[in-house]
Order: C-alpha cells, then structure tokens, then sequence
C-alpha cells in the first residue's frame, strides 16, 4: 500500500491498485433511497445479510427448470441431480473452514447444527458437565447451550462457565480462556466459543483453545457465523471437534439459508457415536431399503437428517463459485486487510477521538469487521443510535448493536476502499452536525 493521505483521490488509486476489484460486479448492490443518479449504498452488513450473486438467480432457475421438467426425476437425473446435490458443494466449502471434504456438510440451520452436534459431543455426567460460553454471546449460542443444560438434568447456574472479556474493555484474553479451562477442567464437558466474536469482531486464536482443551480432556466447538468465508481457518490441522456456521453472512446465499458444519474425522468416522439421527444421514447404498436400523454414513454427512432445500443450496452454489474465482480465502484476507487498515487510519485521521475502536488493534486479531462507538460531548442531543440512523439514511448501511456499538464491515468481495471514503466522510459530516446543534 502506498503511502497513507486522507484523499478521495487516494481511495480511487487503492481501488485501482487492487486485483480483486471486478468481483464488486457481480454482485447487486442496493442503490440508495430517493438518490436521482441512483448512487450505490456504501453496503457495510455483510455480516448480517451478504449481498446478492448476479449469478445466483440462474443457479436458482435452473433448479426450478429442472423441476418444471424433469419433476421427482430430477433427484436422479441431469448434470446435478438433487440426491447428492450437496456434495457438490463440499469441495469448496471445505477449503474455506480448513476441513476436509468428508469433515463438511451443507445442511440445515446454525442453531440446528449447534444442538444436533451437542447432543453427540455433550455427554455431561454429575460430576463432568459444565458448558463454557463466552459472556454476551449471541443469544441464539447462549440460549442453545442453557437449554442442552436443561435438557441434561442440570442447572445452567451451576453447569455454564461465562469466559469474561479483559477488564475495561470488550475483548477477550485468549490466555485468560486457556487458564479457566485448565483450572476447571475436571468439571468442563465442552468448551463452545465462536470464531470471531459477532459484536466486536475479534478473530480468537481457535487454535491455541483447542490444544489447551484436548491437553485437558475437554471437547471443544465453534460457531463460525462471524468466520466463515471471513477469515483463514484450518479447523482439521486445529483438531477442533466440531463447528458450525451459517452462509448468508459473508458467504452470500441468502436470508436464512442452509448452514454448513464441521465434525473432525476421528469423530466422523466414529459411526457409534450418539446423535439424534435422521433418514438423510443413513448410509447411502442402503437408504432406500427402508429398513429401520440406522446405519450412519461415516463422514459428517451422517449427521444430516432430512434431503435439503435444493433452491437454498443453488444459491449456496453461486456464491461458492464466486470464491473459487477469487481463489479461495488467501487473496480475500489480503485485501481485507488492507481494507480495515485504511478504515482504521481514515478514522483516526479524519474523527481522531471521536471514534473508539471497540474491535482489537491487531489486524491478525480481526476479521472484516470494526466495532465503532461514538464518543459524544456530554452535553450532546445525539446518541450513537441516532447516529447509526443518519448514516443510514445518507446511504451508509451499518448495523447497531446494543449497547453502544456501529459494526462495520467491507467485505472484500464486493466494497471497495471507495466504500470506505464514503462512510468516513458521512460520519464526519453528521458528527459535525450533532456538535453544531449542541
């Protein structure tokens, strides 16, 4: 990167330097409200709802042909038949969370997967079966766990650990976790944190968890809703026992589509392991025998429970094209990188103090994301809140968080250090607005 100026013209050099530029092309990007050039939003939630493939709704009509003219014939016929559809989605998905294609599965939805995979890898017993969470998890991960308590005979009082962040801030200690587990290691069953924290974006080093769990005979999941097609994972060489995520995030396939998960070989292949077992995951040469003996099909697939939505999965497949394209999550990190520190550096440039950063420092401790309070005069009218309005209705779309963050994430594949320039010179202008009107 050149050398840093807070210039527009500089912003437009960046985007001209940078190798992945074409891929904001295919991707439709919402026009702002009222806006009579029909100028782009500055499209900052990716990590809520990533935006829409142009390639996607060919890769949905082609299912919806298909039907129209092959009818139940479709599961068995064609280039892609329905029955296997969503192996064909494996191969890629698995280079994204580090995994092995036998490791990972499309299917379902996150929260799904979370209980399906704590009823295989929560076997609590009197004296073993506390949960550890971190505190302010996402209430879906929090409520999931204290049910799987529940559900055991247990007490979430007494049998969920909360791992709290460093004091005076939101971030966590890696060193800090890795110390409660080895502390409390002969009443911990499983160790469930996400990959990258949903309100302050910190990428934690899920490597070093999992070592420490393992050195301690403890299981250990992630919730990667936050991580996948965000940051670089290598789930199978972290020995992580199981993960699961969700893909209209920054993996684009649309609201609330079918999710992805993670089981480690040496438990997939385990087919005597517990679960809650559905036909889907019965083994495939035998499935339509109907006979009623489950036999698990011995990769992760044998924790499916029923034939998925294959329109779902068709727009999972455009979007996993796309990455293929771009090669995958190497040059995608590269350039968020460089994204989110020019984001920093513009911030501190342009609002100085003004802006907190919520999200760690160090680039290698984050993903896309910057967690953004707003530090107003006391004496100010304004709230972060309505600040996170305004930019909103001037075209930069950004999420609130309670109790006082903005997240904002450029997302590689499609914002553009344009996108950034814009956001920061809203911001600075609406901020200069609330201390005029004080």
């Amino acid at each position: 990167m050149s050398e840093f100026d807070p210039s527009l013209n500089y912003a437009q050099q960046l985007d001209r330097e940078d190798d992945l530029r074409h891929f904001r092309d295919q991707f439709w990007i919402p026009k702002i409200a009222n806006s009579p050039a029909g100028e782009a939003e500055v499209y900052f939630v990716g990590n809520s709802l990533g935006l829409q493939p142009k390639n996607c709704a060919q890769f949905v009509q082609e299912e919806l042909d298909k039907w129209q003219q092959l009818g139940v014939r479709g599961h068995f016929e064609s280039e892609r038949p329905w029955l296997p559809f969503h192996e064909f989605l494996a191969p890629t998905m698995a280079k994204i969370v580090g995994g092995k294609e036998t490791e990972v599965v499309v299917m379902n939805t996150l929260t799904v997967n979370l209980h399906l995979m704590m009823a295989s890898f929560y076997r609590p017993t009197q004296t073993k079966n506390k949960i550890l969470i971190e505190a302010h998890a996402f209430p879906s991960d929090h409520y999931a766990v204290e049910s799987q308590i529940r559900h055991h005979g247990f007490e979430p009082a007494d049998s969920m650990m909360l791992a709290q962040p460093e004091t005076g801030t939101e971030i966590f200690d890696e060193d800090q976790i890795c110390e409660l587990i080895a502390e409390h290691h002969k009443t911990l069953a499983l160790v469930m944190l996400p990959g990258v924290q949903y309100y302050t974006g910190q990428f934690l080093d899920m490597k070093k968890i999992t070592r420490v769990c393992h050195e301690h005979d403890v299981l250990c999941g992630f919730d990667l809703a936050h991580a996948a097609g965000n940051v670089p994972m290598q789930l199978h060489d972290w020995g992580v026992d199981f993960a699961v995520w969700c893909t209209y995030k920054y993996l684009n396939s649309g609201p609330g589509s079918v999710a992805g998960c993670f089981v480690h070989e040496r438990h997939a292949t385990n087919t005597s392991l517990p679960r809650l077992a559905g036909w889907w995951g019965h083994d495939k040469a035998s499935r339509f025998e109907m006979k009623n003996e489950f036999k698990a099909i011995p990769t992760a697939e044998g924790w499916q429970l029923s034939n998925p939505p294959i329109l779902s999965l068709a727009a999972i497949r455009a979007s996993l094209e796309i990455f293929e394209s771009a090669g995958g999550i190497a040059p995608l990190r590269e350039k968020s990188l460089r994204l989110t520190g020019y984001f920093e550096q513009l911030l501190a440039a342009e609002l100085g103090d003004q802006i907190k950063l919520v999200t760690p420092a160090d680039p290698d401790r984050r993903g896309c994301q910057l967690s953004l309070e707003v530090c107003l005069d006391k004496n100010s009218q304004a709230s972060g809140k309505s600040i996170h309005n305004e930019l909103e209705e001037s075209g930069s779309v950004t999420d609130w968080r309670e109790p006082n963050v903005i997240r904002a994430a450029p997302v590689p594949l499609y914002n553009s250090f344009e996108d950034v320039y814009r956001f920061v010179s809203n911001l600075k202008r609406i901020l200069e607005k609330a201390e005029a009107v004080q």
